[in-house]
């Protein structure tokens, strides 16, 4: 049987927001659902984190509920960095006249292009 430490021990990811409305931040641990907290500094935060995260594992192991161990996050080395992609024949072509109005290459084109989209959502995350 694993312990509440064994289950305190394990990476479990945490994800930190801030609170732009009332201020402070606001943080949970997504792979333990309702395991939330809050705090009005990074530094509180991160001890009612560690509090919350302890609360949740006793109560899971008190009422004999399943805890989900964190997954490993995959290694860059795990992806080769192509992919094939079916598109409308109608994009293609837009793609490509785009491409080369900007003197680049199709697939340069379409790099920058996903690029600055991940990126964006990225900050919507944030």
């Amino acid at each position: 049987m694993k312990t509440l430490e064994y289950y305190m021990n394990l990476p479990y990811r945490l994800e930190i927001i801030p609170d732009t409305v009332e201020g402070g931040f606001g943080a949970r641990f997504p792979e333990l659902p309702g395991c939330i907290t809050c705090a009005d500094t990074i530094e509180a935060l991160y001890q009612n984190a560690v509090d919350a995260k302890r609360a949740w594992l006793q109560a899971a192991l008190e009422d004999g509920l399943e805890i989900a161990e964190p997954e490993a996050e995959p290694d860059v080395s795990d992806f080769s960095g192509q992919f094939k992609l079916r598109m409308p024949k109608s994009l293609h072509r837009s793609l490509s006249l785009h491409a080369k109005q900007e003197g680049i290459s199709m697939n340069q084109y379409c790099l920058y292009l996903l690029t600055k989209f991940d990126t964006e959502q990225e900050k919507l995350r944030a």
